[in-house]
């Protein structure tokens, strides 16, 4: 069936990584069954997995992506509902590729889809994700062709089996001390996946929000909002808690609040979850992004690793982490990508290690980390410009005198440990901000000093 010439184009939805729009506005399930047709041939091989997250419209379009999936003569195996990670598992451990059904933390009226190819290689604009939607709209515009033998559509829950593995690949867990435990799913997937996967393990669970609805009655499924974890923060400390976790609304990110109730940065975890693997993998590489706190080098170097930088973006992470063989990488936004889960990102791993570190010894969060901790940080800071380049051109000139890179925008060494980067915005007229020193005033003259030029 084809459908009217305004529903054709989808270079509004078809963003860098994923799928992702309004429903029925934007996506609805005509326009989800060419995409799955689209992917069928693109992905060329005979089954391909899906998984959804707890939106209600997950349901129609993950059926109608199926449809259009078996009209290529492709099986489909329905995994139901997932956290992203669990698809990243279901399409790794059947080695076939895979479509994830979310927004992550966009709200209650969007949905989306994340594909990738088999061993959970991801599929962007630059891999496949642009022959996708031309086809997609082809098909959109003058129906979809179909093959003789349709494709058929099979139901398979591997929660249990996702739950396992992720034990498996954090054997340190056997043998932790019993630890309070507050988990924030905000309504979102991790409250599908957390109780599965703590089940056995020496954990008295506090459980917040695992109600899945995709309407986010609590707050928003976005844990790098500072905003959205304040609930958590107090629960950690009026329950006496040993930490608390967060996830976001598909669960591929996971947050970490110590006894304290203050958050951890994802730098510090990162540098925390590098150490554990370098144990385990002596000289191994590390992946960071260049936004990543100066303290995730220095530690993997210190123990012998070796650091590679990249810039900002999951494509850029795991095409990295490919190339060099690394063991594992962090992204300051509180992704975290392991070799051993096919250079995927995952929040319950990121959990499981900061659980299984913590467990080992006898401290508090906040003492375990402190050896991490070692620069005071500015966050990220939008500004909203009218010429991105002219503002960025004016800082090249005002440091001129100082070290630079254009690896990702432009970053600027001050000395001492002190740096900045700025970053244009790919969909919005904004600079990106990250400012790092040693000590909060020297961190607060150079964000001041970077943000007057920036703003004009």
């Amino acid at each position: 069936m084809a459908v009217s010439s305004d529903h054709t184009d989808l270079t509004t939805i078809v963003k860098a990584y994923d799928v992702r729009g309004v429903v029925p506005d934007q996506l609805n399930p005509d326009i989800a069954r060419a995409l799955g047709a689209a992917f069928a041939r693109f992905a060329a091989a005979p089954k391909i997995v899906t998984a959804r997250d707890m939106r209600e419209s997950g349901v129609e379009l993950g059926r109608a992506f199926a449809e259009g999936v078996t009209s290529q003569g492709v099986d489909v195996v329905e995994s139901g509902l997932g956290s992203t990670d669990l698809l990243y598992y279901a399409a790794g451990s059947m080695g076939v590729p895979g479509a994830m059904f979310t927004a992550s933390h966009n709200p209650a009226k969007y949905n989306g889809i994340k594909l990738c190819l088999a061993g959970a290689r991801p599929v962007g604009q630059e891999s496949g994700l642009v022959t996708i939607r031309e086809e997609a709209e082809a098909f959109l515009a003058n129906g979809i062709p179909t093959v003789a033998t349709q494709g058929t559509i099979t139901q398979q829950d591997v929660l249990a089996d996702y739950a396992a593995y992720m034990k498996q690949l954090v054997p340190d867990l056997e043998g932790i001390r019993r630890l309070k435990v507050v988990v924030d799913a905000g309504n979102g997937m991790g409250g599908h996946t957390v109780p599965t996967t703590f089940e056995g393990l020496p954990l008295d669970v506090t459980e917040m929000y695992f109600e899945l609805d995709g309407s986010f009655p609590n707050h928003e499924a976005n844990p790098i909002d500072p905003a959205n974890l304040v609930d958590l923060q107090r629960a950690v400390v009026a329950g006496h808690a040993d930490l608390g976790l967060a996830f976001d609304g598909d669960a591929d990110r996971c947050f970490v609040v110590d006894e304290r109730g203050e958050v951890v940065s994802p730098s510090t975890l990162t540098a925390l979850i590098a150490a554990r693997e370098l144990a385990r993998v002596p000289g191994a590489t590390i992946i960071h992004n260049l936004i990543t706190s100066r303290s995730v080098p220095e530690v993997v170097e210190e123990l012998g690793g070796t650091a590679v930088r990249t810039r900002v973006g999951h494509s850029f992470i795991k095409a990295k982490m490919a190339e060099s063989d690394a063991v594992f990488g962090g992204e300051h936004s509180g992704h975290f990508y392991f070799k051993d889960f096919w250079n995927a990102d995952s929040g319950m791993l990121a959990a499981l290690h900061t659980i299984a570190a913590l467990g080992q010894q006898d401290g508090p969060l906040s003492g375990l980390l402190k050896t991490y901790e070692r620069y005071v940080a500015s966050g990220e800071i939008n500004s909203t410009v009218d010429d991105q380049a002219a503002r960025v051109a004016a800082i090249k000139t005002a440091y001129a005198g100082k070290p630079m890179d254009e690896l990702d925008g432009l970053t600027v060494d001050l000395g001492d440990g002190a740096w900045f980067n700025v970053r244009a915005s790919n969909t919005e007229p904004l600079l990106r901000l990250n400012v790092e020193a040693k000590d909060e005033a020297t961190m607060a003259s150079a964000r001041d000093a970077a943000l007057a030029i920036i703003r004009g």
